[in-house]
């Protein structure tokens, strides 16, 4: 038994959790009991996506990180910081957009105290895989960024090369403008503060291109 309930196992898939009721509401509430993989048993706590309903620009990275899972917010840590000051760069209020990931437990191998982050498996991304859709399917975005290889190919598929591809606009089922970049969290990868500098001008820069998009659709 851990965090005070017992582990039953998983069961293959999301879908299997999803309410009748089609709603943030409902589906954050649903996503709070999911058992879709063993994921669920290595978490503090389901991280949902957070944001308006109506939010026109959803941005949508691998999965939570240590500080999301103990909040159990997305984008809350040094990551998220990274992507707080890049939107308002660009000129976005964070508050407008939808905040989400494609896995919504944290993966992690402990390194002494520490709980590092390990990349999810195919199998876990296919598993959670329904609840990014579900959200999608109800905000109806303009504009959907994927942030990491991740998100890129587990909604463009596996093909998708974020290094080839980064900042092409492509139609997608879910929404007329979707567009890959890098994960935040890669900048703070970067070898030294000159390379974090320059990659955080390119991150800005990626961002810079939605506004633009936005108001071409308002016209």
């Amino acid at each position: 038994m851990e965090h005070g309930v017992s582990r039953a196992p998983a069961t293959g898939s999301a879908a299997d959790f999803l309410p009748e009721r089609r709603a943030l509401s409902a589906l954050r509430e649903a996503a709070a009991r999911c058992r879709g993989c063993p994921l669920w048993a290595r978490g503090t706590q389901t991280v949902f996506g957070e944001g308006p309903c109506s939010a026109r620009v959803v941005l949508v990275g691998e999965q939570p990180g240590n500080d999301e899972d103990l909040a159990g917010k997305p984008f809350v840590g040094p990551a998220g910081r990274v992507l707080d000051r890049a939107l308002e760069a660009a000129g976005i209020t964070r508050g407008d957009v939808y905040v989400t990931n494609v896995v919504k437990h944290f993966k992690w191998v402990p390194q002494g105290r520490r709980r590092i982050h390990a990349k999810p498996n195919q199998m876990e991304i296919s598993a959670c895989l329904p609840w990014l859709e579900a959200e999608l399917d109800i905000i109806k975005p303009v504009v959907v960024v994927c942030l990491g290889a991740t998100a890129a190919q587990a909604l463009l598929g596996p093909k998708f090369r974020v290094t080839k591809q980064r900042g092409q606009w492509v139609s997608a089922r879910w929404a007329p403008h979707v567009t890959a970049t890098v994960h935040p969290s890669a900048i703070l990868r970067a070898p030294d503060e000159a390379a974090r500098h320059a990659e955080m001008e390119r991150f800005v820069a990626d961002l810079k291109r939605i506004p633009p998009v936005l108001a071409a659709r308002a016209a």
